[in-house]
This record gives C-alpha cells, sequence and structure tokens, in this order.
C-alpha cells in the first residue's frame, strides 16, 4: 500500500486574520500581469512606484559607499541599525523646521518603511483597537492594522477640497477604542500635500483625545510647484509622534529595502509600547546591513531629487502629462498632485458606468497591456477612482494614456 493511499492530509487554510487584509497594488490583476509577461507580452507597469525600471538610477555615491561597506557588512548589527546611519538622521531631522529633539536612541532602521509599519501596530494593538486611517489610504496601514489584530476606521478625505482630511468627520470617528491616527504627507495616493493649518487641526484632535500620531513621510521631498512640507512632529511637541521615512522614494533605491521611523515628544506614558517596538526588531535580529550604510550618504550633502522635481525637471514634465491628458478625457478629472508620484483620477459615473473597479482595470490589462491599480483598492468606498504611477518617461506615459483613453470611450460593463 502506498503512502498516499494510508494518510489523509489535513487542509491547510487560510485563517481567518488574513481575511481582511489586502494589497491589491500586487493583488490579482498584477498576477495576472505577471501571466501575460510570461507568455511574452510587454506590460507598462502604472501600479507601483519603483523608480528603477523607468530609468531613476540610484546616485552613485549611495553605490559607492554601499560596495566599500560591503566587507565589514556580513555580521549583523545592533538590532535598532548601525550608529552612524541613526546619527545621519537625526541630524537629517536637526535641518527640519521645528522638529522636536530627536535622540539617536529612538530612531529605528528597517528593511523598509512596510517593517516598520507592521512592527509599529503589532506593538500598539490588542484586538479590537482600532486605529483611524485616512481614504484613500496607502493599503500596507489597512492591511497591517487588521493584522496586528486592530479595526481600520477610515476617515474621509475630501476630493472637493483638494483631498484634504475631513476633520469632522475624525472627530466624529474617535472613539474608546482608538488608539492612533494615521496621516499621510504628502499623500499616496491623491499627491495632496497638507497645510500646515490642516494639519494643526489634525494634531489637535490627537491632542483631545490623546492619540499616538502616526506620520507617514516617504513623500516629503517629492515636492511640486513650490509646495512646502510640514512635518507632523514639529506641530507636536507635546504628543508621541513616530515619523516614517526612508531611501525608496527620495532617493530611488527601493530595493534596498533602507527605512526609518524617528520617535519624537514624550515617552513616560508610553513605556510598554515602546519596550514591545524594542522586542520586535530584536526578534527579526536587525535590517539588512549592507543598506544600511546607504543611509548617511544620501541623507547627506547634495540632493538630486531637486533637479528632478524642478519646473522643467523630469518628475514635473510627467506629472504635468498625466494631468493634462487625464483632464481632457471625456468624463475624467483629476486634482493636481502637489507630492508624491501619482495621480487619482476620478471616472464620471455620469459618462463611465463602472460597477466593478477590479474589473476595468483586469479589461484594460488584457486589452491594452497597461497595469493600473483600482481605486477601491486605496480603501476608497466607491468604484470611481484609478491611481495611475507617473514614473515612466514622458513619451511613454504619453502613449499609455493616449490608449487609455481610447479604451475608456469604448469601453462598458
Amino acid at each position: 500500500m502506498s503512502p498516499t493511499s494510508r494518510h489523509h492530509l489535513r487542509p491547510l487554510n487560510q485563517p481567518v486574520k488574513l481575511q481582511n487584509v489586502l494589497y491589491e497594488i500586487r493583488g490579482p490583476v498584477a498576477a495576472r500581469a505577471a501571466q501575460l509577461e510570461a507568455e511574452g507580452h510587454r506590460i507598462l507597469k502604472l501600479n507601483i512606484g519603483n523608480p528603477a525600471p523607468f530609468g531613476f538610477e540610484a546616485p552613485d555615491t549611495i553605490l559607492h559607499d554601499m560596495i566599500a561597506a560591503l566587507p565589514t557588512a556580513q555580521g549583523y548589527s545592533e538590532s535598532k541599525g548601525i550608529l552612524p546611519a541613526r546619527r545621519a538622521i537625526v541630524s537629517r531631522y536637526q535641518e527640519v523646521p521645528g522638529f522636536p529633539d530627536l535622540d539617536v536612541d529612538h530612531v529605528y532602521l528597517g528593511n523598509g518603511v512596510s517593517e516598520l509599519i507592521m512592527m509599529t501596530l503589532q506593538a500598539l494593538l490588542d484586538d479590537g483597537d482600532e486605529v483611524l486611517i485616512p481614504s484613500p489610504d496607502y493599503p500596507l496601514w489597512t492591511a497591517a492594522t487588521s493584522l496586528a489584530g486592530g479595526v481600520p476606521v477610515h476617515y474621509v478625505c475630501d476630493e472637493e477640497n483638494g483631498w484634504n482630511p475631513s476633520v469632522e468627520d475624525i472627530r466624529a470617528k474617535v472613539t474608546s477604542r482608538t488608539k492612533a491616527i494615521v496621516i499621510i504627507n504628502p499623500n499616496n495616493p491623491t499627491g495632496a500635500v497638507y497645510s500646515q493649518e490642516v494639519l494643526t487641526e489634525l494634531v489637535e484632535v490627537a491632542r483631545e483625545h490623546s492619540l499616538l500620531l502616526l506620520a507617514d513621510e516617504i513623500y516629503d521631498r517629492i515636492l511640486y510647484d513650490g509646495a512646502r512640507h510640514t512635518s507632523v512632529a514639529a506641530l507636536a511637541p507635546d504628543l508621541l509622534c513616530l515619523t516614517f521615512n526612508g531611501l525608496s522614494k527620495t532617493y530611488r533605491v527601493a530595493g534596498y529595502r533602507a527605512g526609518w521611523v524617528a520617535i519624537t515628544g514624550p515617552t513616560a506614558h508610553a513605556a510598554g509600547f515602546l519596550q514591545g517596538i524594542d522586542l520586535l526588531a530584536s526578534t527579526r535580529l536587525c535590517p539588512n546591513v549592507p543598506a544600511q550604510h546607504a543611509i548617511q550618504v544620501a541623507v547627506s550633502g547634495h540632493q538630486s531629487i531637486e533637479e528632478l522635481l524642478a519646473p522643467d525637471g523630469r518628475l514635473t514634465q510627467q506629472r504635468d502629462i498625466a494631468v493634462r491628458m487625464l483632464s481632457a478625457m471625456d468624463g475624467v478629472s483629476v486634482a493636481e498632485p502637489r507630492g508624491a508620484l501619482y495621480v487619482f483620477p476620478r471616472l464620471d459615473p455620469e459618462v463611465h458606468e463602472i460597477r466593478d473597479d477590479e474589473r476595468l482595470v483586469l479589461d484594460l490589462l488584457e486589452q491594452e497591456k497597461i497595469l493600473v491599480v483600482h481605486g477601491t483598492g486605496f480603501n476608497w468606498p466607491a468604484p470611481d477612482h484609478l491611481r495611475i504611477v507617473t514614473l515612466p518617461w514622458g513619451t511613454d506615459l504619453q502613449a499609455a494614456l493616449e490608449r487609455m483613453g481610447n479604451f475608456l470611450a469604448s469601453y462598458s460593463q
């Protein structure tokens, strides 16, 4: 008798805790794109903010420092990360107006910001605790909250008001279980850059209800048209604030997975939470050590991102192409992004009767071989938005949007 005839293997089902964990940026539509690539099709990937494939190469100084450090980067580092990189991050924030004093021991390095978000929410939440998260959001915040046993509570960002958060909606959604508020600024996916006045209102809500501030500021130096970024921590020296950032976007080394979180404000009331972060940092042993050696040189000296964001810079030109061409499409409107690397256009339901926006982007992929992300993948409630990455060369982006416009003109569900 063969072993397979004697034994029945128990099913291994997906655990309940994963049922509300979604990341549509790399979801089923992206999986279908990979299948099409394997069949020999060329896919234009406008689904993820990944600079390198579009010709945004890392500055040479970052590569040189990382290569030079390789012989000594073979062992584990401290669980928080190497000291020179953490000191460089302290120095970076000393240049930010009003940013509170930052202790080097309150800087943690991570394998990208994603890992640090996961660690933070695992350290913070008991089952049923709530986190206020913007809608639309960067979906990892919602996924990580659910995975940690928490309840994501989405507050509205108002497209009619430049995608600014609705402070009234936030106030209405605070409960006794609310532990923290997430502020993504500049915002992904909308490209909104919040004014100091708006951020002050958000901080005041956190102050009134003793909420932890979680500030996702990965795009803080990707700003257009003279927009100015205000760091949340600078407005809240009396509150515990965690500021997340990294090398992926501004410094164009997404694959290095080098991020950090800077912890400012009073800590005596949060000793258990901070011990939890320390514990989780230790259990992952340490961040990827070679990439830590890229941080000091990246955040110091000349910032090459500034040329890309000048009025004639490549990123600005591509943003302008996307806004112009989308706005010219029948039944499509877009709030002009003032930061980040995306546009989040709206499809007028009076013109485009879309009931299933995931089906829409899948059909676009199948017909035009263009990969974008549907708006509901960012926890936006209606199937009437798309997120499009503005990283391709202008000629490629223009051609893709022309094809997309032709597709939408004849599309129906």
